[in-house]
């Protein structure tokens, strides 16, 4: 075995990194979705096409691919019999798929005990102790992922038409998104027909924008939000000398808003999702400790 695979798969991208068996990327590349659950036959040609490239990035032959193994950090592969199905089916010699909040967790904190919280388009949660990991959310848009920049910007919306029909105060923010919208709240329904989460979240950092110049409804839907987060993070018991990593885009909105028992915990993440495939990848691979799930 010359090197090991990392694979960070998602609904948008999904990146490859190549590395030596003591953990040095070699080679790194990005192809297509790899939303396991949504698309598993795209998904595996896209991990592949990632993985070749990424052989070819390093001046590697591809056809080294069947001797190589491979972590992969995957959407999808939280719920139903997706994984099992992918790593019958990839050319790895090894393949081990995990869910990208498990990488994630892994390129945060490392090997050892921690936690981290994916604070992006969607929410999700992960939290190691005593080397068993544990896994809260990231169950998508229409029945989880509280807290996220979808879910504030769906909120946005709704407060800004509770406004335009009386209901409750309207303010600068629910102007402004009207205004958006043509001044037609017609518009902000249709809108809503066929967005995607990732349309909704679009409008999240305006909502923390308006916050800081102490907009009502900005911190109405925020104070929900930040709530929500840390009924998360309190579901995962941490322990008080326990790093806790912030990801994702909305990080770094969301850190100062936080508590006080959780800004305590706060530490910058050691490596992204697709270091942590990678560094996973070495530890059970090359270092020998692969272990049954």
């Amino acid at each position: 075995m010359k090197f090991v695979l990392g694979i960070d798969g998602g609904g948008t991208s999904c990146r490859a990194a190549l590395a030596t068996v003591d953990g040095a990327v070699v080679g790194r590349a990005r192809s297509g979705a790899a939303n396991i659950r949504t698309d598993l036959t795209g998904a595996r040609a896209n991990i592949v096409e990632a993985a070749r490239q990424a052989f070819l990035a390093a001046g590697a032959d591809p056809d080294l691919i069947p001797q190589t193994p491979a972590i992969l950090g995957l959407a999808g592969a939280n719920v139903g019999t997706y994984r099992q199905q992918l790593e019958a089916i990839l050319p790895f010699s090894r393949s081990r798929v995990e869910t990208d909040a498990e990488i994630a967790l892994e390129g945060a904190v490392g090997s050892g005990d921690g936690a981290m919280a994916i604070l992006g388009t969607g929410t999700a949660y992960m939290a190691r102790k005593g080397g068993k990991s544990r896994a809260i959310g990231g169950w998508g848009f229409q029945v989880g992922d509280q807290g996220s920049g979808a879910r504030i910007g769906r909120d946005l919306l709704e407060q800004t038409l509770l406004a335009y029909d009386g209901i409750r105060p309207g303010s600068p923010l629910t102007d402004a998104m009207l205004a958006v919208f043509r001044n037609n709240p017609e518009d902000v329904v249709e809108f809503t027909t066929n967005a995607k989460p990732g349309d909704f979240g679009g409008f999240a950092p305006k909502v923390f924008e308006h916050a800081e110049k102490g907009d009502l409804v900005a911190n109405f839907i925020l104070a929900k939000a930040v709530a929500d987060v840390e009924a998360s993070l309190g579901a995962l018991d941490l322990a008080d000398d326990a790093p806790l990593c912030l990801l994702g885009g909305l990080a770094p909105l969301y850190a100062p808003r936080l508590s006080e028992r959780y800004q305590a915990l706060l530490k910058a993440p050691l490596d992204d999702a697709l270091g942590g495939a990678v560094q996973m990848a070495v530890r059970l691979f090359a270092g020998g400790s692969e272990v049954p799930r």
